[in-house]
């Protein structure tokens, strides 16, 4: 066993847990703030070590290393915070109930005061 597959298999594995932990958070977590957290952190970095480990793996074993891998990592490091973030602002604006030993939940109360005296003006 190689330098090479060491590492492959050690970004694979990484990436195997974070993205278990995402799963598991998106599961047992009890609202939907608290879900959105789980799986859009840990799955990302999930899927950034199974890409890494594709990359380590077929610039040495293949052609050489491809620009394609890097694009889908940053474009998964680019939408995934922007798409929590919209998911975030729109429950805010329907009114979602988060449960009510949220910290800061009345931080939330006030954001949402402030969001209804600006659409009603």
């Amino acid at each position: 066993m190689t330098l090479i597959d060491l590492a492959t298999a050690l970004f694979l594995l990484i990436g195997g847990l974070f993205l278990l932990v995402g799963s598991i958070g998106l599961f047992r977590l009890p609202d939907f703030f608290m879900r959105l957290h789980a799986p859009t952190k840990a799955s990302t970095l999930g899927i950034g070590s199974i890409l890494m480990a594709s990359i380590i793996f077929f610039s040495f074993k293949g052609d050489g290393i491809s620009i394609k891998e890097f694009l889908i990592i940053l474009f998964m490091f680019l939408t995934a915070p922007i798409s929590a973030h919209m998911l975030s602002k729109a429950a805010l604006h329907v009114k979602q109930k988060p449960r009510q030993d949220t910290l800061n939940l009345d931080r939330l109360n006030a954001i949402r005061d402030r969001t209804n005296w600006a659409s009603r003006s």
